[in-house]
């Protein structure tokens, strides 16, 4: 099962969250976790039946009772969830969406990160919104998230800062930082359509930016947005069955292929190896191709690191930032390179194991060779006991039909 979000135009957290409920997801599954991080005297949430234009859905609305005077930062928020008692998949993933929100409200702002008052973000309602969607994805648990490009708008937004300009600063910022692609028309449409707390949420959670060629729908939720458009102001997510054609294009593709990637590394002899371990996992989450880190001698005799890492091109801005922010060095060395890389495709295979997750590599001469991803062999090797190379064994004799969860590339 996968997960198609449909911006029409645009996004926001409610919207979402509404989108979800009238989804299917328990409403006990969306507040859980705000119960378990201590959050569940602060607020009231209610979905109620709603239209925009006529057409039906959801409406999330959530109550602040939080009667605190103290605003929120980025510190505070995430020692809130770092020490929550939530599992550890979900944990990561409302990190992750804060954490980006973070960023950008200090780069735009100007100040450190953990210094970032969150203000409208850091309320009630945004963190709300943010558990909620993520718990609500975390519950469907898709194989692959799909959404289409949403709109921003134009003309002014009220904020704690005063009048800002659509999009607000926090919102291109996040564009820029996850290298996100929008649409827009001759004539943009007056009014916030897109607002940070969705686009953080759509930058951080789906795996791609475009729709998939052929799906059929399963089943669907439609989320009411509370502002007022000539047309209807809603989000639907649907569950779907996508049928990627992985085939199609295979000779339409030159195999191997050529393409740039960017090089970034420094030598770092004052930090801790605790905090090197956290940066370089920090690349990885983020999307680095792969990161390789050593010992080195440096000057005055001092033991330091050498880390090199091996990124997307389009994404070397996004990651140059990470470097200064989430390690100690002062400078960064950077380089373009060119790579040739063979075709592959993840997917799924049936074996005496049940399904499994592989990879499949396409040779130049038209053979595929198929490797079981490594997660899936030690969690096999743990569960039946057996070594590494009898499951290998055992996968590579009885594999029988592949499912493509993606194609070619």
């Amino acid at each position: 099962m996968d997960v198609l979000i449909e911006c029409s135009p645009g996004i926001s957290g409610d919207m979402l969250l509404g989108a979800f409920y009238d989804l299917g997801v328990p409403k006990q599954i969306i507040e859980q976790p705000l119960i378990d991080l201590g959050l569940k005297d602060l607020y009231q949430l209610e979905f109620v039946d709603s239209k925009s234009c006529s057409i039906r859905g959801i409406k999330a609305k959530v109550e602040n009772v939080d009667c605190s005077p103290i605003k929120r930062t980025w510190r505070s928020i995430k020692e809130l969830i770092l020490n929550g008692q939530i599992e550890d998949k979900l944990k990561k993933i409302i990190y992750k969406v804060f954490e980006s929100l973070a960023i950008a409200e200090g780069k735009v702002h100007g100040i450190k990160t953990d210094d970032v008052h969150f203000h409208e973000i850091g309320a009630i309602d945004s963190l709300v919104d943010i558990i909620g969607v993520c718990a609500a994805l975390n519950y469907l648990n898709p194989q692959r998230i799909y959404c289409n490009e949403p709109m921003l708008g134009k003309g002014f937004v009220q904020t704690e800062h005063g009048n800002l300009s659509v999009p607000p600063p926090a919102v291109i910022e996040l564009i820029r930082q996850k290298n996100i692609k929008v649409l827009s028309t001759r004539d943009s449409i007056e009014g916030e359509l897109s607002t940070p707390t969705g686009i953080a949420l759509l930058a951080n959670l789906v795996d791609y930016l475009e729709l998939p060629l052929k799906f059929s729908i399963n089943s669907y939720g439609v989320g009411i947005g509370n502002l007022k458009f000539p047309f209807p102001n809603l989000v639907r997510v649907y569950k779907i069955t996508s049928f990627e054609d992985s085939s199609t294009n295979i000779n339409e593709q030159i195999n191997p292929k050529c393409e740039e990637i960017s090089i970034q590394e420094a030598w770092i002899d004052d930090q801790t190896p605790e905090d090197i371990s956290n940066f370089v996992e920090k690349l990885r989450i983020e999307g680095a191709y792969d990161v390789s880190y050593q010992a080195i001698n440096m000057k005055k005799n001092r033991i330091g690191f050498s880390i090199q890492a091996i990124l997307p091109i389009e994404k070397k801005e996004f990651f140059r930032q990470l470097w200064f922010d989430y390690s100690s060095t002062i400078g960064v060395r950077e380089r373009t390179q060119s790579r040739w890389i063979l075709l592959r495709r993840r997917g799924e295979c049936s074996t005496t194991f049940g399904n499994i997750k592989v990879k499949q590599t396409l040779k130049p001469d038209g053979t595929i060779n198929m490797k079981p991803e490594n997660d899936e062999v030690l969690r096999l090797k743990l569960k039946h006991k057996i070594s590494t190379y009898e499951i290998r064994k055992i996968i590579k004799e009885s594999s029988k039909k592949f499912k493509a969860f993606e194609n070619w590339k």
